[in-house]
């Protein structure tokens, strides 16, 4: 895509950036806003439960699975949510930082070299293609790099800043992901308070069984509070483990796109920038 005359930018991160959209600040590069993640797991969550409780399914297998097996429940739900926002956000804020790399900023003119009097028009590219390049992975690394080289015109320093500059992006994506690994690892923790809390139930039942074995009929009724109680156990486990697999599965398939993004920011500053490279004669 080349550049026009106009001065049009073809990337507006304020206007398309997801979070932008949703006027809340939008966090660098691929990195989410913990913040709306989080009030928008609130209403997923929320609604959920509200469907849950129509008349459809209420007293069904899912309306006991969550509402009938204790408060564990309802903040493994609640994570899982929260991890799934995340996710969807990241994967949207990766499809609109890839869009950087179809932008031609670097003349495509056969005789045309890089060096400190001609990366100013490179920088003036840039600048036209997007309203903010620290907004985007890709140009931002460009810009760091490339202004080095119009400052103090040291030519063999721009190779040396694109690799810092990519170990600190390495960095920033890993950051990124706290707030989910954080939540990968509590989630299953959830699940086995869950199930000790319904193995003490089940426990203190049976000792009312124990209590009651002189009379059929009640210890039949008692049997029903220790099977309820050993449900709530393996339930809360089973759902914690399911929630925790599957976060873990999405979150490494979008870690897998990320990566291979990062390498094509590093592949491009190397093709276009460092293999463009030339001394100037004064």
């Amino acid at each position: 895509m080349a550049i026009s005359n106009d001065r049009k930018r073809f990337l507006d991160w304020s206007a398309h950036d997801i979070e932008q959209r949703l006027l809340f600040p939008g966090g660098r590069f691929t990195d989410v806003n913990g913040l709306l993640s989080g009030i928008l797991a609130v209403i997923i969550t929320v609604s959920f439960y509200a469907v849950l409780s129509t008349p459809w399914l209420r007293g069904g297998y899912l309306d006991k699975l969550f509402n009938e097996r204790g408060p564990t429940q309802h903040a493994t739900a609640f994570l899982f949510f929260w991890c799934a926002v995340i996710l969807v956000f990241k994967a949207e804020k990766l499809r609109f930082q890839r869009l950087a790399l179809g932008l031609a900023v670097i003349p495509d003119d056969v005789g045309f070299v890089l060096s400190r009097h001609t990366v100013s028009r490179v920088l003036d590219g840039i600048h036209d293609a997007v309203d903010d390049p620290r907004r985007f992975l890709l140009f931002n690394r460009l810009v760091v790099a490339l202004s080095n080289l119009r400052n103090l015109g040291a030519v063999g320093d721009v190779d040396g800043i694109l690799r810092s500059q990519a170990s600190q992006d390495e960095a920033a994506v890993d950051t990124s992901y706290s707030l989910m690994q954080g939540f990968v690892w509590a989630i299953p923790v959830l699940g086995f308070i869950g199930t000790v809390l319904g193995l003490s139930d089940a426990i203190g039942q049976f000792s009312g069984v124990l209590g009651a074995a002189d009379d059929v009929s009640q210890i039949s009724a008692a049997l029903k509070g220790v099977t309820s109680g050993l449900a709530t156990a393996f339930d809360t486990t089973l759902v914690a483990l399911v929630a925790a697999l599957v976060v873990q599965l999405a979150m490494t398939v979008i870690r897998r796109n990320e990566d291979s993004f990062l390498d094509e920011v590093m592949e491009y500053g190397l093709r276009n920038v460092v293999g463009r490279l030339r001394m100037d004669r004064e």
